[in-house]
Parts: structure tokens; sequence; C-alpha cells
């Protein structure tokens, strides 16, 4: 995986991100096993730059994120 800093932040974020809209549930049915299994690969992969919204799915693919990031906290 590539990473750009942002800013002069000293962050280091992965150049490719991972939209959650569609996890939220309001874009056809993602299961919460098959969104928390795609969150995690994505995460094996290098990615550590997560978009989100609470109107994503009304707050769920905020849920489901936090769910697939607990304890990873310093790795996003």
């Amino acid at each position: 995986m590539n990473y750009r800093e942002l800013g002069n932040t000293g962050i280091k974020i992965s150049e490719v991100s991972f939209g959650t809209w569609a996890i939220g549930g309001a874009w056809g049915k993602t299961s919460d096993e098959e969104a928390l299994k795609s969150l995690k690969f994505a995460m094996e992969q290098g990615v550590n730059l997560f978009d989100t919204s609470d109107v994503y799915g009304d707050g769920h693919s905020e849920e489901l994120l936090a769910k697939a990031t607990k304890g990873k906290e310093d790795q996003i």
C-alpha cells in the first residue's frame, strides 16, 4: 500500500480509502457479516483511511466501522 502524509500532521494515510456508504444498508443489501469481512480485508491490505458519515445507513456504517476497528485505533 502506498501512503501519503496528511498535510504537516505527520500522519500517513493510505492512497486508497474505503467508502462505507454501501455497508450502511441504504444501497442494496449487505449483511453485517459481509461488511465486517470487507473492512477487515481492507485493513489487512493496509487501508487506514475510511470515508463515513452519520447519514450512511443512519449511522450503521459508523457502528460497523467501530466494531471492525476496535483495538486497532492506532492503525487507522
